[in-house]
């Protein structure tokens, strides 16, 4: 089935502390957004990528490339308001009867490995979302106060999160946004039910903080 990559890239700076906006800030020699365009060309250089951008920020990013030389091929689409109504945007552009993965922009660490688990899941099964168990006790707000949970019936959901083209296109045709929504597993959820998970990856951090950042460089190296 013909591949895609929705690359959602929607972020401001604001826990970042920083005016620029995560996806831009600098990973060793790059920016983030394209170091994660460049694990998912790793994997299938004839892979179709749209990266979802806000519409203020697309010259920018077009400026980047002339910079930096990036010349891997991509589509560029304008974001919205929200992330469901940016994802929204770019499955407009996913041809039906294809698998999409959908993937967050500032997840630069993503392996090859994990991409091709879940396109292959995605095929097989419909949808594949990865994720990892936590290793920090949890405790949840009730009342005015917190009370232990276990931790071992919670899991850490990442992405890539990858789906047949037309399951999942429905499923966003078929919803409004939401704020149950909090990633696109819940919404392909909300009309066809259970979700496939598979086995992440702790590295595949999502940059948000500047610590995040200090460890991407970090695992880089590494």
């Amino acid at each position: 089935m013909k591949k895609y990559a929705v690359i959602v890239a929607g972020g401001a700076g604001i826990r970042m502390k920083t005016d620029l906006p995560k996806q831009f800030l600098m990973l060793g020699k790059l920016p983030v957004l394209m170091h994660t365009i460049e694990q998912f060309y790793k994997y299938d250089n004839n892979l179709e990528i749209i990266i979802v951008l806000p519409k203020y920020q697309i010259s920018f990013w077009e400026n980047l490339c002339n910079q930096y030389k990036f010349v891997i091929k991509h589509q560029v689409v304008n974001g919205g308001k929200t992330r469901y109504l940016s994802v929204q945007n770019g499955l407009a552009l996913v041809a039906e009867e294809s698998l999409v993965a959908i993937h967050d922009g500032v997840r630069p660490l993503v392996s090859k490995e994990i991409i091709k688990q879940s396109y292959d899941f995605a095929e097989r099964k419909g949808s594949a979302i990865a994720s990892v168990l936590l290793k920090d006790s949890i405790r949840k707000f009730e009342g005015g106060t917190t009370v232990a949970k276990n931790r071992s019936e919670y899991l850490l959901i990442q992405t890539p999160q990858t789906f047949n083209s037309s399951l999942i296109k429905q499923a966003y045709n078929q919803t409004e946004p939401d704020d149950n929504f909090t990633d696109d597993a819940s919404v392909f959820e909300a009309i066809h039910g259970n979700v496939i998970l598979i086995i992440g990856d702790y590295k595949n951090l999502k940059i948000t903080t500047p610590e995040d950042l200090v460890i991407a460089q970090a695992l880089m190296v590494n």
